[in-house]
This record gives structure tokens, C-alpha cells and sequence, in this order.
């Protein structure tokens, strides 16, 4: 018999708000042992005017939804292009594509985004890359 009780799971925001401190990641969903083994959920702030290094994800795909704040992705082999988003947005990016994420929301807004991943493994790969100076404008 199906334990639906155990089919959905609810994370207030309180929970998420005090994992976040100190660390600006929190994750909302581990699904390592309840059938759901190939996903990662959870948020991340950027502090005002933060700016990622250049890195990927390996394997996985990743899609964040803009929560608030603005942002600047970059992207390709030397981060060649580049949007903006904002609260509402939502960005995916596929296996392997070099990355940045960029604040743009002043001196004292975080940028918040939810997260989602395709698998658990916090793959995070830096890489050593020379920004082109202006990128191309992806709308």
C-alpha cells in the first residue's frame, strides 16, 4: 500500500531562512532515500554586489527561479554572452556550461533564487577563465 502521507513534504521559509544564515545556501529538499534520488531543491542569496566565479555544474542541469533582486548570467567558454533577470525569471542551464552570476541589485538587496538541481552531488566545478570585455546581449 502507497504511503501518501509521506508524498508530499512542506519547508516554511522560516526553516529555510535560519539554514541560510551564515552561508546564504539552504536546502529545501534532500530526497536521497524517499524514491526521489535525482534531485536537489533549495535557495540561494547573493549578497549586494556579489559576483560568482566562472564554474559549471558537471553532470548536472540546473534551473534557478528568480525570487528578487536583479542578476547578470554569463555564460559560454569564456562567459561570451549575457542576460538579465529578474524577479519572475527563471534560467536553466545544461550539463558542463561555464556560468556566472553577477548582483545587480545595489548595495544593500540580495539577490534570492530558488534552485533546482538534477542530482544531490554538490558539483561545483571553478574554472580558470578570461572574460571577454562585452558579451553578447542575449534578450
Amino acid at each position: 500500500m502507497t504511503k501518501w502521507r509521506d508524498g508530499v513534504r512542506v519547508v516554511r521559509a522560516q526553516a529555510l531562512g535560519k539554514a541560510m544564515l551564515g552561508t546564504g545556501r539552504a536546502t529545501a529538499f534532500d530526497l536521497t532515500g524517499t524514491g526521489g534520488k535525482e534531485t536537489w531543491i533549495g535557495t540561494v542569496a547573493m549578497q549586494p554586489k556579489a559576483v560568482t566565479g566562472a564554474h559549471h555544474h558537471g553532470r548536472h542541469e540546473v534551473a534557478i527561479y528568480v525570487v528578487k533582486g536583479r542578476s547578470e548570467i554569463r555564460w559560454g567558454e569564456r562567459l561570451d554572452f549575457a542576460a538579465e533577470v529578474g524577479p519572475g525569471d527563471f534560467v536553466y542551464f545544461a550539463p558542463y556550461v561555464p556560468h556566472q552570476e553577477r548582483n545587480l541589485s545595489g548595495t544593500d538587496t540580495p539577490t534570492d533564487f530558488v534552485v533546482m538541481r538534477s542530482d544531490n552531488e554538490p558539483i561545483a566545478v571553478t574554472l580558470d577563465v578570461v572574460p571577454v570585455q562585452e558579451p553578447e546581449t542575449v534578450l
